[in-house]
Order: structure tokens, then C-alpha cells, then sequence
């Protein structure tokens, strides 16, 4: 108990505190996360399935900030909860090995440190796994054909089906600027993604024009 009750009283103590309480918030996403009551999806906002996730502008903006901190490349969860971690333990072994007012004020500061190289390090295999395995993005269907599954595709109306680069296949909402004739299992070529409205721009398929025909 005598350990146990140093040990709290240090974790709950300056300069650990400071440290102590977004440690329990990392944790605790982590824990609904395996519950299955988190949303994971991170890197950045714009994969095929994920664009509804709540906090996509908050994770962007936070991913921007880490990309400048060279920290980029990774989930922002994964990140934040490294930087959280290693300056956690960083400030437990400062306080447990300093004394002293004026070198304990300073202990945050180099806990900071430790957990930017730390997380930098440990981010750097993470990085390259996770350029491997980067997700499918809306942005991969602008310059591929897709074929039409309704009966017309009009200024408000419109679906189509789109392959994409790694093979795999989904339908989406299209829309034409034009009066141009579109029928069911026809072919058109994608030249834009609103974002707003989250459909695509199709004009009439040309294959002189489909950047992946074969030569």
C-alpha cells in the first residue's frame, strides 16, 4: 500500500498531473474503441466510407499540426496518444528521480521533449505501413469511367458504378452539367467531385480521352 499510495500521490502530484488527466482521456478512447464506440477513422477525412465521421475538420486541422511537428503520416489518434504516453511516464521518472521547486518546473518541458522524439521514433515504421496501405479515396475516381446503373443522369439525379485503382467497386451519385442522353450500362468518364453535395461530375465517355486506356 505504501507504494501503491507514492505512486498515486506522484501521479496526481505537479508535474505528473498535468499529464495524468489527458492520460486517462487517451485511455479511455482506446477502451470504447475495443467496445466498439469510437470512430478510428483519422487520416485524413476523406476515405470512402468515413466522410461523415464526426470532427473530420477537427482531425484535419489536427493532422496539419502534426505534419508540421514531423509527426505526420500516422491516425491523429495513434499520434496524440504516443505524445500523451511517453510524456506521461517522462514526467513520472522526472518527478521520482528530481527534487527541488526550480528542476521539477522543468520537468515538463523535458517531458514534452522526450515524448516528441519518442513518438517520432516509434511513428516511423507506422509511416511507412501506413503508406502501403493507404485507404481508397473519392479523389481516386476523378479521371476513370464509370457505368451508369439508372435510367438517367440529370442535374439531380444519378448513379453509377466505379471501379477503383486497387480493384474494388462502389456505387455513387453522379450528376451532369449538360442534357447529354445517359442510359442504364452505358459508359461515363468522372471529371469532378463535389464535395458538398457529394456526388461526382460525369460527361460523356470519349475513350481518347480515359487517361487509364491501355496504349
Amino acid at each position: 500500500m505504501g507504494q501503491l499510495g507514492s505512486f498515486t500521490e506522484t501521479a496526481l502530484s505537479f508535474p505528473t498531473v498535468l499529464f495524468t488527466f489527458p492520460l486517462i482521456v487517451v485511455v479511455g478512447y482506446w477502451l470504447l474503441a475495443l467496445l466498439g464506440g469510437a470512430v478510428l477513422d483519422d487520416a485524413a477525412g476523406d476515405g470512402v466510407a468515413g466522410d461523415d465521421a464526426i470532427g473530420d475538420a477537427e482531425l484535419s486541422g489536427a493532422a496539419g499540426f502534426l505534419a508540421g511537428l514531423g509527426l505526420g503520416g500516422v491516425p491523429v489518434s495513434v499520434t496524440v496518444s504516443l505524445l500523451v504516453a511517453i510524456a506521461w511516464f517522462a514526467s513520472l521518472a522526472g518527478s521520482a528521480l528530481i527534487t527541488g521547486t526550480a528542476a521539477l518546473a522543468a520537468v515538463p518541458v523535458a517531458a514534452i521533449g522526450c515524448a516528441w522524439l519518442g513518438t517520432r521514433l516509434l511513428t516511423l515504421p507506422l509511416r511507412r505501413v501506413a503508406r502501403k496501405e493507404r485507404a481508397p479515396s473519392r479523389a481516386d475516381f476523378v479521371g476513370r469511367t464509370c457505368v451508369i446503373r439508372t435510367g438517367r443522369v440529370g442535374g439531380d439525379f444519378g448513379q453509377a458504378e466505379v471501379t477503383a485503382p486497387d480493384g474494388s467497386s462502389a456505387l455513387v451519385q453522379v450528376r451532369q452539367t449538360g442534357d447529354d442522353v445517359f442510359l442504364a450500362g452505358s459508359t461515363a468518364l468522372i471529371f469532378a467531385y463535389d464535395s458538398g453535395g457529394e456526388f461526382f461530375w460525369v460527361m460523356p465517355y470519349d475513350a481518347e480521352l480515359d487517361p487509364h486506356r491501355p496504349i
